[in-house]
């Protein structure tokens, strides 16, 4: 049955992976992209790919939070229905980590920009839609100060790790507060370092095969294996669903990451 999936961070590594494999499947894509010239690029061959469906384009700099806010408001203007969201862009090792606003972009791209997303398509995507959230077996615990852009952090993978276990909080507190009311929503750690632009960028190792991480995430979005799996972590590497960090099973915590998310979107 053919599905209408919105994938971010789709013009290279596992989302491209990912897109690839699900226009073979006759799925109705919705890709979204930094660059106006690469998405242009992978929107003409994914619809020469034997069995494509329609696939659409959508460009927005998700560390910018209006542009996330415009990303949504065009989404929601064209479609009526989403059946699937997957969150999967992301940012590591960056030249200029500091946002014009003062925040850092791990925790912008990788926590508040699919926390934006999420909450302005919900409706889209209804009782029966699925969120996939990238998060990582890189996982720290949540500096508030630093998510909030009042601490820099020194490390790269310091704040990715923070930013990747806040994704895997905030999905928790709010699978557990759409209840059955909201969509599905599962953080999934695709699998260590995959062979990604990003990994490259930030570990100097080719990685493992991404058809790992395009293979888990397609089962997250469309297999009847997640259909109940809401609020819970698959972790690739182990194969299976398993405790995320402590911090992210404790609700009283998941719940102070998403007030502090929630103080810092546009109003």
């Amino acid at each position: 049955m053919q599905k209408t999936i919105l994938i971010t961070g789709a013009t290279d590594g596992i989302g491209l992976a990912t897109a690839k494999k699900l226009a073979t499947e006759g799925h109705h894509l919705l890709l979204h992209g930094r660059s106006t010239d690469k998405l242009d690029k992978v929107l003409m061959a994914l619809s020469t790919l034997p069995g494509a469906g329609q696939i659409e384009g959508y460009v927005a700099d998700l560390s910018d939070l209006q542009q996330v806010e415009a990303l949504a408001t065009a989404i929601a203007g064209q479609h009526k229905q989403l059946d699937v969201l997957i969150n999967n862009a992301g940012v590591f090792k960056l030249p200029e980590p500091i946002t014009a606003a003062g925040f850092d972009s791990r925790f912008v791209v990788n926590t508040l920009a699919p926390y934006l997303l999420t909450q302005r398509l919900k409706q889209l995507l209804g009782t029966t839609g699925r969120i996939v959230n990238l998060s990582s077996a890189a996982q720290a615990p949540v500096d508030s100060e630093a998510l909030r852009g009042n601490t820099h952090l020194s490390d790269d993978f310091t704040a990715y790790a923070q930013s990747k276990l806040a994704i895997t909080m905030w999905s928790r507190h709010l699978a557990a507060q759409f209840a059955d009311t909201g969509p599905a929503i599962i953080a999934v750690n695709p699998g260590s370092l995959l062979a990604s632009k990003m990994v490259k960028e930030g570990f100097g190792v080719a990685g493992n095969d991404l058809s790992i991480g395009a293979d888990i995430l397609i089962r997250a979005a469309l297999s009847e294996e997640f259909a109940s799996a809401s609020g819970q972590y698959f972790d690739n590497d182990a194969g299976c669903f398993a405790d995320p960090h402590t911090d992210a099973l404790n609700a009283d915590k998941c719940a102070q990451v998403v007030e502090t998310i929630e103080s810092l979107l546009p109003q």
